[in-house]
């Protein structure tokens, strides 16, 4: 029986609470901006807070001379979990010269692929406006290859929800026919077997063409999975006439729209560098600089601490309470704005700084296989940064050098193994020219590209050999090999 008395218990907890600093977030957040970004984020401040101003024309921001090798720098151990990608983009390449200018990907204002397919439809069959509505759907479902990647009744069902109207599957069909039928052949293909179908059979009559119709429409398994003795006995083909088909069918584009989409993003990626580093060869120093057109900023002179009795004066005690709240407030905001703005600058500069100096033979030569092992944790030791920190302020930026545009994140890079100096950008090129010299008939296994290795002096396994190879965009041997 419950007695209805309350009880009072008294327990104690230990609780462990990580509370990010307001000024640490805001200061990631900036790191995070390229320079473009950051150049709005000031405009915005600019515009917003009447007590932060311009306090000169913009300026570039100085450069620091430094000459120290990289020899003269303790690395850090190497041996560590920590994987950053590597990026194998190489920038536009120079001769060296000041004039330069590798910043010049711009956008244009060329249609996109929808728009150029809607007026190549338009200007060969007579669709009125139901039509092309049904047209336009079904190209916006294609990828940036020019495939259909929906089913047209799940489309037909977009557009019954969209648009309010409920187009047959005959109409679908119909349409989608007319826009199979357009120019790149190949384009509104389901799967890469009906591409080649589509465009093996624009090509003009030849045996050549009937028997790599025959092949794909037939024995596309065997075809793309290159087994060439079987698919010589499947097709009844002898040696020569296979190797004619094979190389009739080599001919056509698997991806049709791939010029078609010029104006897209990803086809006129705008990257302006973050940093710039130029290279004396007379004295063997580095001149950095931060990249951009910041402003020097300052507090508006009425918003000034010894300015606050001189506006305030003559108002009534509640009226002043708020105007002085005010004018704290907008003052503190620009200030920390300021504050870190300095900070961000502070902490590319270093990173920035010790990066050359580990990765100053490759800042000299240009050549990748110069590039040395280099963690995240190594530019740390180098800078006192905490390692999340030089993640995110070298996310995304990119450094101009008298050798081409190089986003930060190509210079990092694991070694091999624990015991190796040698660079995984080395390793990448080994074996990008080891399969460039293959034997087409015979490609390299990854234990002959790994057996190859170790004679020129790497100590590799054969599966850091296959991670490598698909990092560089490889297939395995037997899909490298051609008849």
């Amino acid at each position: 029986m419950a007695s209805g008395k309350e009880t009072l218990r008294l327990e104690q907890q230990q609780r462990l609470q990580q509370r990010l600093n307001p000024q640490n977030v805001a200061l990631g957040r900036l790191l995070e901006m390229s320079v473009p970004e950051l150049e709005d984020e000031i405009r915005r401040e600019l515009d917003e807070n009447p007590a932060l101003v311009q306090a000169e024309p913009a300026r570039e921001h100085e450069a620091q001379d430094f000459g120290e090798s990289s020899e003269e720098l303790q690395l850090a151990d190497y041996a560590d979990d920590d994987d950053v990608p590597v990026y194998m983009h190489r920038g536009p390449q120079s001769d060296g010269s000041r004039d330069f200018d590798p910043v010049s990907i711009l956008a244009d204002d060329e249609a996109s692929m929808i728009d150029t397919l809607l007026d190549r439809l338009g200007a060969e069959y007579s669709l009125d406006d139901y039509g092309m509505r049904l047209a336009r759907h079904i190209i916006g479902n294609f990828d940036s290859n020019g495939y259909l990647t929906r089913r047209l009744d799940d489309i037909a069902d977009d557009i019954a929800i969209s648009d309010g109207i409920y187009p047959s599957e005959a109409d679908m069909q119909y349409v989608f026919g007319l826009i199979r039928s357009l120019e790149p052949a190949g384009i509104g293909a389901v799967d890469l077997r009906d591409c080649l179908l589509l465009q093996l059979d624009r090509l003009p009559p030849s045996e050549a063409r009937t028997h790599a119709r025959r092949i794909i429409a037939e024995h596309f398994d065997a075809f793309a999975k290159k087994h060439f003795d079987r698919l010589q006995s499947l097709s009844a083909l002898d040696k020569d006439k296979l190797a004619e088909a094979l190389e009739a069918i080599r001919e056509l584009n698997p991806k049709p729209a791939s010029g078609l989409d010029s104006g897209s993003a990803s086809a006129h990626l705008h990257i302006v560098p973050d940093i710039t580093l130029d290279y004396d060869m007379t004295t063997g120093k580095f001149t950095l600089a931060l990249a951009g057109n910041i402003p020097e900023m300052a507090v508006e002179e009425t918003f000034a601490a010894d300015a606050e009795p001189a506006v305030v004066a003559g108002a009534n005690a509640g009226a002043r309470n708020k105007a002085l709240a005010f004018i704290r407030r907008k003052r503190d905001d620009a200030e920390a704005f300021i504050r870190l703005v300095g900070m961000r600058a502070t902490t590319l500069m270093k990173i920035a700084r010790a990066i050359v100096n580990i990765q100053r033979e490759f800042f000299v030569s240009g050549d990748k296989s110069d590039i040395k092992p280099m963690i995240l944790r190594d530019i740390s030791a180098l800078t006192g940064l905490d390692i999340s920190v030089i993640s995110r302020a070298t996310a995304g930026k990119y450094i101009l050098t008298p050798h081409g545009v190089y986003p930060l994140k190509l210079f990092f890079n694991e070694r091999p193994d624990a015991d190796s100096d040698v660079s995984a950008h080395e390793i990448l090129k080994r074996i990008d020219e080891l399969i460039a010299k293959e034997n087409n008939h015979s490609p390299l296994s990854d234990r002959a590209i790994c057996e190859a290795l170790q004679a020129a002096g790497y100590d590799i396994a054969r599966r850091t050999v296959a991670k490598y190879r698909e990092k560089l965009g490889y297939p395995v041997a037997r899909l490298r090999r051609r008849l």
